[in-house]
């Protein structure tokens, strides 16, 4: 008997629908328009989310895997559909979030023809992705899709792109699911080296200053309670990266608090005077590390990692301990002795006390003066009570945000962390709404970066997505000008905002908004803002030249930071 054939379109949308895909973000556009066509029939398997640009739908598809846990989908059209997508995958590649960004392109046979629309998708992003991979045979869709979904998922995730040719979608095809979950020549979880675990809990057993640097590696590889039987059981103090920020309770007697240049005072000091570091699922990322000729120099370094490529890329380890976290970081537990450091952790009170009275009082407990936004943070945390998704979008509101963002759940920061996307933080929180549904997501955005993705309140009212969006507004782009406070003589160029009516703008689309200027009022504002059912915008005038401190300057070493100006 002759097996049903089906368009390609529809085996498009069968595979996606195998693969576990509940939501898809995207735009409709010519080359992609049979694949659109196929979704009217399958309205109840799976969830299309318009936004209004398409660098919204791979900045919604990141939000939705951050949070979930699973793979984020979007769908765009050929040539400026393909490429306002570029940025949100480079934002994907970074910060190592699983997405499939399946991409409309011209027939075959106009291939190279520089035809309307058509952009070698293919080459472009190649080095943004892992895998990238262009459709040109009906025979080929369900392999490609299980392909691409395995790729994104396992190992280091990330994104992977599948540029799909138009007349492959309406051509014919006997269609058989395909399950990969294997690759010849791709080993995305190396095999675990007993001899280097032996070796990582002899370090640390020895250790009488050891220090954990904790990245998103931990939230990736769903290991938050291993985290914490490891640093319990070895008493580690540890140290968070922007990225991992909720793989450790923030009131954990343990977490000494974030790293890097805008991160906490005895965190950066300490990784200077410890003598065993132990970087677990982390990168050593520039941000985090300042000047690499003074980093750590006296410390042994452990690096647990999934990705061998990062081993030694910036930071010259001791021991390297390669794997998938699940696996190692258990493994070396059950080598480490129990443990005490009290004199080694409570000498991170010097600096923990030093950086409240000469930073954090003034930004938590100002007596007068106009609001600052950290105390707007800690308000919406606390009101929250600490388990809410943090979104953020990029600049001092980022940084505002994780320094006094509390957490006490798992998958709980969303924030654009190696490609720094300002317009981020919207979109984000959006498709982080459909992540997880049953959770209060909140996005602190700067009136620059809310104005980069801005359309996408459109989505929010087409959607009802509950988004909270705190927009701090200083008028002014506010970290590019810190730096020109800083280190240009205060010449302020290119950084003043004129701003438009938010209010105006929040009722255009019909968000429930207020609007907040004055100290004794935020509390009841923000308590209204979750009190009310559905998306809501919240406008906090903060302080125009506020600063972020500490901060670590460019090529400055590590724990040289400066806590005022």
């Amino acid at each position: 008997m002759e097996k049903e054939k089906i368009t390609g379109s529809e085996a498009l949308i069968r595979s996606l629908i195998r693969e576990g895909a509940k939501t898809l973000f995207g735009y409709p556009g010519g080359a992609i328009m049979p694949v659109y066509d196929c979704l009217y029939d399958h309205k109840e398997e799976l969830n299309h989310v318009l936004v209004r640009h398409e660098q919204g739908a791979t900045h919604a598809a990141q939000g939705y895997a951050r949070v979930s846990g699973e793979v984020g989908v979007c769908i765009v059209t050929s040539g400026p559909g393909a490429t306002n997508a570029i940025t949100g995958i480079g934002d994907a590649m970074l910060d190592s979030t699983p997405m499939v960004v399946i991409a409309g392109q011209v027939g075959s046979f106009l291939l190279g023809t520089d035809a309307f629309q058509e952009i070698d998708l293919v080459s472009v992003t190649q080095p943004i992705t892992k895998w990238s991979y262009q459709i040109r045979r009906p025979e080929d869709i369900a392999w490609a899709v299980a392909r691409a979904f395995h790729i994104a998922r396992t190992g280091r995730p990330g994104p992977v792109v599948l540029d799909f040719v138009r007349n492959v979608q309406v051509g014919l095809v006997e269609y058989e699911p395909v399950i990969i979950d294997f690759i010849r020549s791709y080993h995305p979880v190396p095999d675990i080296d007993e001899e280097a675990i032996l070796t990582a809990a002899q370090v640390i057993n020895a250790a009488k200053r050891p220090f954990a640097l904790v990245g998103q590696g931990v939230e990736l590889a769903g290991v938050q309670e291993e985290l914490i039987e490891f640093l319990e059981k070895a008493d580690i103090p540890a140290g968070r990266t922007l990225l991992g920020l909720s793989a450790l309770p923030t009131d954990h007697p343990l977490n000494k608090g974030m790293l890097g240049m805008h991160g906490n005072l005895g965190p950066n000091v300490k990784t200077n005077e410890c003598d065993v570091l132990i970087a677990i699922g982390m990168r050593f990322d520039d941000r985090v590390t300042g000047n690499l000729a003074t980093y750590a120099r006296q410390a042994k370094i452990i690096h647990f990692d999934i990705d061998p490529a990062e081993i030694n890329k910036n930071v010259k380890c001791s021991v390297a301990v390669v794997g998938d976290c699940k696996d190692t970081l258990a493994a070396v537990t059950a080598h480490l002795n129990k443990n005490e450091h009290k004199e080694w952790r409570d000498s991170f009170a010097e600096s923990e006390a030093k950086e409240f009275e000469s930073a954090i009082k003034a930004e938590l407990c100002p007596v007068d003066g106009p609001i600052t936004m950290g105390e707007v943070v800690r308000r919406v945390s606390e009101a929250t009570h600490h388990k809410a998704v943090l979104v953020t979008d990029v600049g001092q509101n980022q940084m505002m945000a994780a320094r006094y963002f509390k957490f006490t759940q798992k998958r709980s920061i969303v924030t654009s962390g190696g490609l720094g996307t300002m317009g981020f933080g919207l979109p984000a929180a959006i498709g982080a709404t459909f992540g997880a549904p049953d959770r209060t997501v909140c996005v602190f955005c700067g009136d620059g970066g809310l104005q980069m993705t801005i359309q996408e309140l459109g989505t929010v009212m087409e959607t009802g997505a509950p988004v909270k969006i705190i927009l701090l507004n200083n008028n002014f782009l506010g970290m590019v000008r810190q730096w020109q406070q800083l280190f240009f003589n205060e010449r302020y160029s290119a950084t003043p905002m004129t701003n438009p009516d938010y209010m105006k703008i929040a009722e255009a689309y019909g968000i429930k908004s207020s609007s907040v200027y004055k100290r004794e009022d935020l509390e009841e504002a923000i308590a209204e803002m979750l009190a009310t059912d559905g998306p809501y915008l919240l406008e906090v005038g903060v302080v125009e030249k506020g600063m972020v401190f500490p901060m670590t300057p460019v090529g400055e070493t590590v724990c040289n930071m400066l806590l005022e100006c």
